[in-house]
């Protein structure tokens, strides 16, 4: 694979990219608190992996998490945090912001061709197209401040969508993300855990912060694409 630093001057976790797949390994293990289908809940981990799918893989007799599972055990990164999407691995986009001694680094990968809203009323599974987040927090983080860190990548995740004006393929009304969003935050074990991560907080301010500038950049090129 092709190594590719993740943002500008931090050390702390490497984007290895290859036709396909897209890795995150960070330098130490850390905590991570995830929805995703493989390796997902609560668990310390050494990287975060992504595999794209074409469409006509995921048909809905698949069980994705079946088939993450055999590609990532092909890979070699069985014990990984598994990702699936649609969207261009190559078009993944970065961002990192900083304040008061605290930094958050995001990965992600954009794509809205399952945009739905929050709210609209289930169905089958329509076309393969996701939002997978990666935010990295530099400060360790109790559990509750993980779980508020999780929310305030989705309420970043949902701001940025709701700026993009792209419709729900069910409703018809404003999109605020797909039906398989998934988000993964992780951080590093140590001593005095940030008991908080709200907006009022610095680890708050710079999770929501590079949040929105990575889904901003990506939202824009998926609206680009002819």
């Amino acid at each position: 694979m092709t190594r590719r630093t993740a943002v500008p001057g931090n050390r702390a976790m490497q984007v290895f990219l290859s036709p396909r797949w897209l890795a995150v390994r960070f330098d130490r293990p850390h905590h991570a608190l995830s929805s995703a289908i493989v390796g997902g809940g609560r668990r310390k981990v050494h990287d975060v992996v992504w595999h794209e799918v074409r469409n006509d893989e995921l048909t809905p007799s698949i069980d994705p998490a079946k088939l993450l599972r055999k590609r990532l055990a092909g890979f070699g990164r069985s014990s990984a945090v598994g990702l699936l999407t649609s969207s261009n691995i190559e078009g993944y986009v970065v961002a990192e912001r900083r304040r008061d001694g605290v930094s958050a680094q995001v990965v992600a990968t954009v794509g809205l061709g399952n945009a739905l809203r929050v709210g609209d009323p289930p169905g089958v599974r329509g076309r393969v197209g996701t939002i997978n987040i990666l935010c990295r927090v530099s400060r360790p983080l109790t559990e509750e401040a993980q779980l508020e860190a999780l929310s305030i990548v989705a309420e970043a995740r949902t701001l940025a969508v709701l700026e993009s004006s792209v419709r729900s393929r069910r409703s018809g009304r404003p999109s605020t993300g797909t039906g398989t969003d998934c988000i993964v935050v992780v951080c590093p074990a140590g001593p005095r855990p940030a008991p908080y991560a709200g907006k009022h907080t610095a680890v708050g301010h710079v999770i929501g912060a590079a949040v929105l500038q990575a889904l901003r950049r990506g939202l824009a090129a998926w609206k680009a694409k002819p």
